[in-house]
């Protein structure tokens, strides 16, 4: 079974990241897909999604050609009793052979197969903690995320995957099988088409078979579908009869989650766990692909009242020899990604203000380092984590309002702040003054010494213009060597003042980085700003000011007319 998200209908909401316990899905902007390779079909995703967007696939082209060809078994899961109420099993199983299928079983068969490999197994004594691995999403995400666990995984088959090795045994092994049902990986490569009943539905109106037309009794001797050991899924019926519900040699643990807890308990703290029966719901009647969580009694009732009385003895045929066991594949290194990779995308993301990670959960991921992890596999990328998004915008503004190279406010922040002190001393007739700084023979500086020389000058410069004003005072760098001041409640006769002691301390920079006399000196024009004169533009009165300074001789404070 394949998992796909429909483009056209998905938003980005996030809700299957949420909610998918193997991060296999993928997002980078807008667009959401779903990593097959890290995909263990667990089908969380279908009604998390508030948009129907998520759709779910088997093999629907190829089981259609063997139901043409007429020579398939089709294992028909018992969940499909609840799925085509009010339609009898009867006119389900009769509608499936008039579609062309040669047998129809109802998936007892590998039940039983496995509760009896499961009976042997517990026979022998000292075997400390067992994980019933009938499951596939189960095993997927023990091998994808936990690899200790793989050693404790019972060495069992799913039940379709022995049901289909012991029909091949039965009927031939060049007989193809197709299996029909909700968790629809279990089969596994021993099943040659493996669809969900939606699907088969589908088949069923493509060979024009109407299942309610279909006779009300079995137009054909049935297989047998009573159980002798097992219950459903392959568990061992005198187990459950056998064990308490708090034994501590029999544990019932639903939800992926507990795995973490397994892990800890068997690989940390050494404890013999017993039989740990795991399923990632309350088996297949509750899977997503059956429908919603609400009508799970409803569809036990219907299954349960479909349910033969239990055979006297084994439903199984004599002489028919398989294996049920499953080897676990052990990976080397699991599935985490390098932990440089991770440790670099929460440094890119950052703290947030009381020093913790964000784990706001924007993202679709609970927590940052699960998004980090996923964004190291290649699932998603910085675009989608909010708080970096902010930051980054955060740098982007805080660049465009201060001087690479001085430190100081850029021009756009002295052109805003000019602004604004024009309008409030129009409303509330508080003066302010500029002041319009150029280093003298700057020019100089860069031809005889260098840039990084002048560099250094503009530097120091900056530093001496911002050491001389308030904290309500801003300096800026207006372009090239020239700087602007602009202070705030402040005169003419005050914004003099400050000049001098700004011309004084440029001054002593040349003198403290050893340039020659009078080569390091800046000319500082003075404008006070004056609501009375609207029409003047104080800064232009304030270069007017400097020009003055420059034909008096340079290294002077020049005041405006």
């Amino acid at each position: 079974m394949d998992f796909r998200i429909d483009p056209d209908k998905c938003v980005a909401c996030h809700a299957c990241v949420r909610v998918c316990p193997a991060d296999a899905v993928a997002v980078e902007d807008q667009r959401v897909w779903i990593v097959d390779e890290a995909c263990t079909r667990c089908g969380l995703c279908l009604p998390a999604c508030p948009h129907d967007a998520i759709i779910a696939t088997g093999d629907h082209a190829r089981a259609l050609e063997l139901a043409v060809g007429g020579e398939a078994v089709l294992i028909l899961s018992v969940e499909s009793a609840a799925h085509f109420y009010p339609a009898t099993p009867e006119q389900v199983v009769n509608a499936c052979y008039a579609a062309g299928y040669h047998i129809v079983h109802r998936g007892v068969l590998g039940d039983e197969l496995v509760a009896r490999q499961y009976r042997e197994l517990l026979a022998d004594d000292g075997w400390g903690t067992i994980i019933r691995s009938t499951c596939p999403v189960v095993v997927e995400t023990v091998r994808a995320q936990y690899p200790e666990l793989i050693p404790y995984l019972a060495p069992v088959a799913t039940p379709i995957a022995a049901e289909a090795r012991y029909l091949k045994a039965l009927y031939g092994a060049a007989t193809p099988v197709v299996y029909a049902g909700v968790c629809i990986t279990e089969g596994g490569p021993d099943v040659d088409a493996a669809i969900t009943l939606a699907e088969l539905e589908g088949i069923l109106r493509t060979r024009g078979v109407r299942i309610e037309d279909q006779p009300v009794f079995f137009s054909r001797i049935p297989e047998e579908r009573r159980r002798f050991w097992s219950t459903a899924g392959g568990l061992p019926l005198d187990l459950l009869k056998e064990e308490r519900q708090s034994s501590r040699r029999f544990r019932k643990v639903r939800g992926l989650g507990q795995l973490e807890a397994i892990a800890r308990a068997v690989g940390t703290d050494r404890i013999d766990l017993g039989f740990v029966d795991i399923l990632p719901c309350e088996g297949c009647l509750d899977h997503p692909l059956l429908g919603p969580r609400e009508e799970l009694f409803r569809r036990r009732e219907i299954v349960g009242a479909t349910e033969p009385p239990r055979a006297q003895r084994s439903v199984l045929a004599d002489g028919v020899a398989i294996s049920v066991g499953a080897v676990f594949r052990v990976e080397e290194n699991g599935h985490e990604p390098a932990t440089d990779a991770v440790d670099d995308v929460l440094e890119e993301i950052g703290l947030a203000p009381n020093g913790r990670p964000w784990d706001c959960g924007a993202c679709g991921y609970s927590t940052c380092r699960q998004f980090a992890v996923a964004a190291a596999h290649g699932r998603t990328t910085l675009k989608s984590c909010p708080p970096y998004l902010e930051r980054q915008a955060a740098l982007a503004h805080q660049a465009a309002a201060v001087d690479a190279l001085t430190g100081l406010a850029s021009f756009r922040v002295l052109r805003d702040r000019l602004s604004t002190e024009v309008a409030r001393a129009h409303r509330t007739g508080e003066r302010f003054a500029v002041l319009f700084m150029d280093l003298d023979n700057f020019k100089q500086v860069n031809d005889k010494f260098g840039h990084e020389a002048g560099n250094a000058v503009l530097k120091s410069a900056a530093q001496e213009c911002g050491a001389h004003i308030r904290t309500t005072d801003v300096a800026g760098r207006y372009g090239g060597d020239e700087f602007v001041i602009v202070l705030v409640g402040t005169g003419q006769e005050g914004a003099r003042g400050v000049g001098e002691k700004v011309r004084a301390a440029v001054q002593a920079i040349g003198e403290r980085l050893g340039y020659p006399e009078g080569l390091v000196t800046a000319s500082i024009g003075v404008a006070e700003y004056r609501p009375d004169r609207e029409n003047e533009d104080v800064l232009v009165a304030a270069d007017r000011a400097l020009y003055r300074a420059k034909a008096a001789g340079r290294n002077q404070v020049a005041t405006g007319e």
